[in-house]
């Protein structure tokens, strides 16, 4: 759009009177409007421009920032790694010292048990001898209480009819007690609750006077002298089987 300029009347004070010198020169269009337009266009996109780059901008520092994150925490981690490694380190150091001090320690305690290995092994043979000659030697002490019990029941105090029957009728039997002067009397049927249970008494014969050493189950000391002082008196061995069945009696019912 062009604008032309144009005199008004009022400059001149008269009408006009024909074309004037002004009307003679040419008109100008200077395309403000045109000039406008086009800086209205430049301004949208140098403010674009300019938005774009500071997005960029921020974008950018937003991502060096992250970057430097992740940096520290890959140092962070990697810090940690290294302590850990080192620790690791100390530790495997420890144990191979450990071990080393440990295989010495056992090469000493191999070396010493081989000596008490030797020195047992000496010892062992010198004990299968010992144990040879203490098996023979016991042998022949269980061969003399054999014939000690034999030559026993053999004597005439123990008449073999009336003993058969005191056996027999006292659900008793005899045995050996492990020493020459010593019998063992084992009872059966002494225990109303228990028939099976049993109950015995050690005769040592190696003195005058009979003595019962140990029983099963305890009895009282006094009453079992009493026994043994009748026996004593009448030399009868009934006297003796019959009295302590029934102290062994009245200990179970107790």
């Amino acid at each position: 759009m062009t604008s032309v300029f144009e005199p008004s009347h009022s400059m001149t004070g008269r009408p006009p009177t024909g074309p004037s010198m002004a009307d003679t020169l040419p008109s100008i269009n200077f395309g403000f409007d045109e000039l406008r337009e086009r800086m209205a266009k430049f301004t949208a996109r140098f403010d674009a421009f300019i938005e774009q780059g500071r997005k960029r901008v921020l974008e950018e520092r937003n991502q060096f920032r992250m970057n430097v994150a992740e940096l520290q925490e890959d140092q962070r981690m990697k810090k940690k790694d290294i302590e850990i490694l080192q620790l690791k380190t100390s530790t495997h150091q420890q144990i191979i010292t450990k071990e080393a001090a440990e295989t010495a320690e056992m090469q000493s305690a191999i070396a010493s048990l081989s000596a008490q290995r030797d020195k047992q092994a000496a010892t062992r043979d010198a004990l299968r001898s010992q144990i040879a000659a203490t098996q023979k030697e016991i042998d022949a002490r269980i061969a003399a209480q054999r014939a000690r019990a034999a030559e026993l029941e053999a004597q005439a105090r123990f008449n073999v009819p009336e003993l058969d029957f005191w056996v027999t009728h006292l659900c008793l039997r005899i045995e050996g007690a492990g020493a020459e002067d010593r019998l063992k009397f084992v009872y059966t049927h002494v225990d109303e609750r228990n028939w099976e249970r049993e109950a015995w008494f050690e005769l040592c014969t190696g003195d005058r006077d009979y003595d019962v050493k140990h029983c099963r189950p305890k009895l009282e000391r006094e009453k079992v002298d009493r026994v043994l002082e009748r026996v004593n008196e009448t030399r009868e061995l009934a006297i003796l089987l019959k009295g302590m069945r029934e102290l062994f009696v009245e200990a179970m019912k107790g």
